[in-house]
């Protein structure tokens, strides 16, 4: 049945009758025709290869998946966008071979009872459709999805078990349980080392997929009888893979390995660090394993240059806070806090500034734990408590190693405190961060840490509080009204009924989420004159917010609600993050 997917004139005619493509676009098509018959590809995949502009939304190219949703809808079969995160690996590479799955680019979906969805590229296939119905003992319905969507998951999926199934045939032991809590030992003749082939196989698979699907971190946990691993994408996480549990521990010793922790180890927490070279990109991974009940967990952090070095208009700040924020950049001393909750992207606010003001003239030196980014345009400094090099004692020496720029990753502790206070009172620019709700908490902390009010007042110049919110699928993107009594609640003030946002109905791209990446919203807190003699006063928190408010501060929530109305994000997000 594919001839269908050669009729130039059905599908060239049906483009243009809904708008697809334009009058001239439709002529080129017509008259260039014949190369897809001469390279050996079907229509929809020669049009998938032109990256022709749509006639509808000229932002955005005609895909495969464009040209084949339309066809379906004309002859009333049932289309499907196959997203990986939502599959069972069990169902897929277990339901039918492998070698039969590529070469009649069909895919196993889910189970609904007793019938069993397959997504084919091609469509009506009787015999094929028997085919796998007396191979499955079962009733078959079905799909018809992308041929790229097909290919993807049958490489990505495929490969991959192969890898875990040939590494737990080596490495298979009697149905025990192997944890922290009770150690099983099994003496065995078998060579071990003939699964390290699979295990790296599999762990390059698991940081290509993790990079492709712009996950930020991957968590590989033990469980009592399998091994989960997990993405978290856009700050929520997903369950991506149930694997063997006797696998588990080999595929934490390869990470080890890379990271150059001790494999032996496993009693004790152990930080380390890998560097990956990726379709031409470099990413660095954060390497953490901690004991649990059934094992050891192992979380990486995966950081892209592209994304922790953006440029500073590119990180959502308004056009009031980025010349507020600018002008905190201009002085040569004083300090500067960045503010808010583990994954708020504070890092990626502070290195972003660091590469802004990096020039050949300025001395920047970091201290952070562990060194998110290596960047050699900055010393960096790792802290290490082991022997003692920790941000206080770093502190101690950084003066004599010159710097006109100091970024401390965290002020944790009094003598931390106390010696970035110091570094700016002589000369220096100082950059840090610290974990409260708000920017004007930042003085309520410091205090607390045992810092003068004195000291505070005449250092610190500005406070940037700040969170990320995930941001509108711009592909499945649709208009909404909120009522101003809704946003009320929230404590935004309309001075109509109601406003038109947006929200994400749902789609392939953000995997039916609504979402599609993640922006800052920010709180910008410039410690003027009159901020100055309260703090040295001995103001409190809320004292302090107040007069912010009256100069012009915006808090979080309005820049949130902004954002929102914008058609940036949706209410539900930013009730998420900023309450």
């Amino acid at each position: 049945m594919d001839n269908l997917y050669n009729d130039r004139r059905f599908i060239f005619e049906l483009l243009f009758k809904k708008g697809l493509i334009s009058a001239q676009d439709y002529a080129f098509l017509q008259s260039k025709h014949h190369i897809a018959s001469r390279k050996g590809i079907d229509l929809v995949q020669w049009i998938d290869s032109l990256s022709l502009r749509r006639a509808d939304a000229p932002g955005k190219e005609l895909a495969e998946a464009d040209v084949l949703e339309l066809i379906c809808q004309e002859k009333g079969w049932r289309f499907k966008r196959i997203d990986p995160l939502n599959l069972d690996m069990e169902v897929v590479t277990k339901t039918l071979p492998s070698s039969f799955a590529r070469t009649r680019l069909v895919l196993p979906l889910e189970w609904h009872g007793n019938v069993l969805e397959v997504a084919s590229y091609y469509p009506e296939q009787q015999e094929l459709k028997e085919d796998i119905e007396r191979a499955c003992k079962a009733t078959i319905a079905f799909v018809i999805a992308p041929k790229s969507d097909i290919e993807r998951v049958i490489r990505e999926f495929f490969d991959f078990r192969s890898s875990i199934a040939a590494a737990q045939n080596v490495l298979s032991t009697p149905e025990v349980d192997i944890s922290n809590l009770e150690q099983y030992v099994k003496l065995s003749g078998k060579d071990l080392h003939a699964s390290d082939k699979h295990i790296n196989k599999a762990v390059d698979h698991l940081f290509q997929y993790a990079l492709s699907e712009r996950a930020s971190d991957i968590h590989i946990e033990p469980k009592r009888k399998e091994c989960v691993v997990r993405f978290r994408i856009d700050g929520v996480l997903h369950t991506i893979y149930k694997l063997p549990r006797v696998v588990h521990d080999a595929l934490c010793t390869r990470i080890k390995a890379l990271s150059r922790l001790d494999i032996a180890e496993k009693r004790r927490p152990q930080d380390g660090r890998i560097k990956l070279s990726w379709q031409d990109e470099d990413a660095e991974v954060r390497v953490s394993t901690i004991p649990v009940a059934f094992g050891e967990k192992v979380v990486l952090r995966l950081q892209s240059a592209q994304i922790l070095m953006s440029d500073l208009d590119g990180l959502g700040f308004s056009k009031r806070d980025f010349q507020v924020y600018r002008s905190f950049l201009q002085n040569t001393n004083g300090m500067i806090l960045m503010t808010g909750p583990t994954g708020s992207g504070k890092s990626t606010t502070l290195y972003s500034t660091l590469r802004y003001l990096s020039t050949p003239e300025v001395n920047i030196v970091t201290i952070e734990d562990p060194i998110e980014m290596v960047y050699e345009e900055f010393n960096q400094i790792a802290v290490q408590p082991q022997i003692d090099v920790t941000f206080s004692t770093i502190l101690r020496n950084i003066l004599r190693q010159d710097p006109d720029i100091v970024m401390i990753g965290e002020i944790r502790d009094a003598e931390t405190a106390r010696y970035a206070v110091q570094a700016s009172l002589t000369g220096h620019l100082v950059f840090s961060t610290l974990h409260t709700n708000d920017s004007a908490g930042a003085v309520t902390r410091l205090l607390d840490l045992g810092l003068e009010p004195y000291l505070i007042a005449s250092t610190l110049i500005g406070v940037v509080a700040q969170r990320l919110v995930r941001t509108i699928c711009p592909e499945c993107k649709e208009e909404t009204w909120i009522s101003s009594k809704e946003l009320e609640a929230f404590g935004c003030k309309l001075k109509q009924d109601s406003a038109k946002t947006y929200y994400g109905s749902g789609c392939n791209t953000c995997r039916n989420t609504g979402y599609y990446g993640r922006i800052g919203v920010y709180e910008v807190l410039s410690v003027s004159p009159s901020i100055k003699e309260m703090i040295h006063k001995g103001a409190s928190e809320s004292e302090i917010k107040k007069r912010a408010l009256r100069e012009g501060m915006k808090t979080l929530k309005f820049d949130a609600c902004t954002k929102m109305l914008k058609g940036i994000t949706t209410l539900e997000e930013i009730m998420r993050v900023t309450y």
